[in-house]
């Protein structure tokens, strides 16, 4: 616990400096593009537009409790692919700023932030394109909307307890950004996002809810499409913060022990 406190101390005083580099960073993400950060936001609308044809176009998707199915599939896939983008730029944190690593004076425990401030970037724009979407079908925002900012609080924490533990381990072990790719594939499928999680047993319901990114994805639903508010389902938001405070304290705790071989491997 003692190396979470420290590493959220950490953060707090060097929040100018991590905010600076995530800009940075999303910059230079696109720096050789010819269209520059324009990609960082055409890249998911792209992707729901595909997802949306394939479903509701190719598969004659039906409404989803009277909702349209493109909007309840694109509230679904927003905190999805803000998890998806943290996740994988959280992990190679350490091995792309590795200059900074090695630097005596630096806070590298910073660094996992830098990644998921620059993800947050293409997140809230997603969010405000997705806001007007749903307006566009006579969805208005409203006070229940307002929920997506702790939603998307939540995810960040959730992102950043695993991303200390993923770039702290990949470093030593390569071969985990492979599997990181794969288990994203695989979650996309499985959290549930593109099909109700009405079709299973209640057994399989309870097994898959067991995922902390379904309360997400679920509250991102409940904010936009059911309008109900995050304490309904109290059992699931205390299960969720539970969770993700265990992840940050092992994370931490990991990067803590680990961090002193850091410069000697990269």
């Amino acid at each position: 616990m003692n190396n979470s406190i420290q590493i959220i101390r950490e953060i707090i005083t060097n929040k100018k400096l991590l905010l600076n580099l995530a800009k940075n960073d999303f910059k230079t993400k696109f720096a050789g593009s010819y269209f520059g950060i324009f990609w960082a936001f055409v890249q998911p609308i792209i992707t729901v537009l595909v997802y949306w044809f394939v479903f509701q176009i190719g598969f004659g998707a039906q409404p989803v409790n009277g909702c349209p199915y493109v909007l309840w599939l694109t509230a679904g896939l927003v905190p999805w692919f803000y998890f998806s983008d943290l996740l994988n730029g959280g992990t190679n944190a350490f091995l792309e700023y590795n200059y900074l690593v090695k630097k005596v004076v630096f806070q590298i425990s910073i660094l996992p932030g830098v990644k998921v401030c620059s993800a947050l970037f293409v997140h809230f724009f997603f969010v405000i394109v997705t806001v007007v979407i749903f307006a566009c079908y006579g969805h208005f925002p409203d006070f229940y909307t307002l929920q997506i900012l702790y939603y998307s609080l939540a995810l960040t924490v959730l992102g950043l307890a695993i991303s200390y533990i993923t770039s702290s381990i990949v470093i030593f072990f390569k071969d985990l950004a492979q599997v990181i790719t794969i288990v994203l594939q695989v979650g996309v499928w499985i959290t549930p996002i593109m099909w109700q999680i009405d079709i299973l047993p209640p057994v399989w319901q309870m097994v898959m809810k067991l995922n902390p990114l379904f309360y997400i994805v679920r509250g991102y639903r409940q904010a936009l499409i059911d309008k109900e508010w995050f304490w309904t389902y109290w059992q699931s938001t205390l299960y969720f913060w539970v969770i993700t405070i265990i992840l940050f304290v092992l994370g931490t705790k990991i990067f803590s022990k680990l961090k002193v071989h850091f410069s000697d491997v990269l």
